[in-house]
Order: structure tokens, then C-alpha cells, then sequence
């Protein structure tokens, strides 16, 4: 147990103003001030900086995993979701927004992912037995595309829309704010 003092609740409140901010820049400059108050905060700030799009695939953290899973072939659509021992261990987003990221690599104007039946991942489909048994039995492979990506050579961005909440952020194509995790740099829009 741990006494909470006025410094833990100000590096708190900092953190949640940093992250409902409009840009990353706040959240990012976290990564410059001791965090040891809160010891969970610090992998939480990287989590969700990987969650950018990544300077070479266009492609966050949770979204790089998806297709890494995929890439063997014949991969069920379940068997890429994050849960109690299955292989994505990424656990930044919920059920539901894997679902909607899974989605867009699967239905953009140039897909990353092949064999996605049904959807898209909503209650409705959800709701629909048959629709959510198709969704269920579909097999999952890359698209030549989507190997390209994958390997570094493609950005997903450049090719397929983004139109997504990031904390308090809206990234867009014109408000596309990057993160290059090797050098563990954000990177601004153009």
C-alpha cells in the first residue's frame, strides 16, 4: 500500500490532461519526466505511442501484431484477438476496436488482408448468428500488399484511409502524427 500524496495526484492529472490533448505532444513528453510515482504509467505512455502509425508500415503497434499473426496463413479472424493465453498479447485496445482494426486491414480501398467474410465487426453482426458463424469460420491470409507492408516496404496509410481517435487526438491523413520506435521519436504531420 501505497500513501497518495499531492505529487501523485498532479503527476495523474497531468497525465490525463496529456492525453485528452489534440495532438501527442504532451503525452509524449511524459517520456521526460520521472514517472516513478506511478510505476504503470511509463509502459502505458509507450503502449500507446507504438498505437501511432509507425513511420515505415503506416501501421500502430496492435495492427502490426494482427497481421504478424496472420502472416502464416488459413488464421481465423478470433484467433488474432488479444485475450488469456492466445499469442497477441497487445492489450492497448477492447474487443470492439480490434474488431474495427481488423476491419479496416481487411475492407480499405487496398486491404492488407484477404478472406475476412462478413461484417463489418459490430453488435449487428454480432446479433446475427449466421453473419457472426461466417465471421468466425473465415480463414485470414495477407494480401501481397499486406506481406509489403508487413515487411516495411509499403506504408498502409498512403493507400488506405485513417480517420481515428487517438486519446484526445483525431488522426487523419492531414493530422497523421507518427511514431518511429526505434528512435523512439514522435514524428509530426507534414
Amino acid at each position: 500500500m501505497v500513501r497518495l500524496t499531492q505529487d501523485h495526484l498532479e503527476l495523474a492529472a497531468r497525465a490525463w490532461r496529456a492525453y485528452r490533448a489534440p495532438t501527442p505532444l504532451a503525452w509524449n513528453d511524459l517520456l521526460a519526466t520521472d514517472l516513478r510515482l506511478l510505476p504503470q504509467l511509463e509502459p502505458c505512455v509507450v503502449a500507446l505511442l507504438e498505437e501511432l502509425p509507425n513511420v515505415s508500415s503506416g501501421l500502430g503497434a496492435t495492427e502490426t501484431r494482427i497481421l504478424q499473426l496472420i502472416a502464416p496463413g488459413e488464421v481465423q479472424p478470433f484467433d488474432v484477438f488479444p485475450g488469456h493465453q492466445k499469442p497477441n498479447e497487445r492489450r492497448v485496445f477492447d474487443y470492439w476496436e480490434v474488431g474495427a482494426l481488423l476491419d479496416e486491414l481487411a475492407r480499405g480501398p487496398v486491404p492488407a488482408v484477404s478472406g475476412l467474410e462478413d461484417g463489418p465487426f459490430t453488435l449487428t453482426m454480432h446479433d446475427d448468428a449466421l453473419r457472426h458463424t461466417r465471421y468466425k469460420q473465415s480463414r485470414l491470409s495477407l494480401t501481397d500488399f499486406g506481406k509489403a507492408v508487413l515487411a516495411g516496404d509499403q506504408d498502409f496509410r498512403s493507400h488506405n484511409p485513417l480517420r481515428r481517435w487517438w486519446g484526445g487526438t483525431l488522426l487523419t491523413h492531414e493530422r497523421l502524427w507518427r511514431w518511429d520506435g526505434e528512435s523512439r521519436l514522435l514524428i509530426a504531420p507534414d
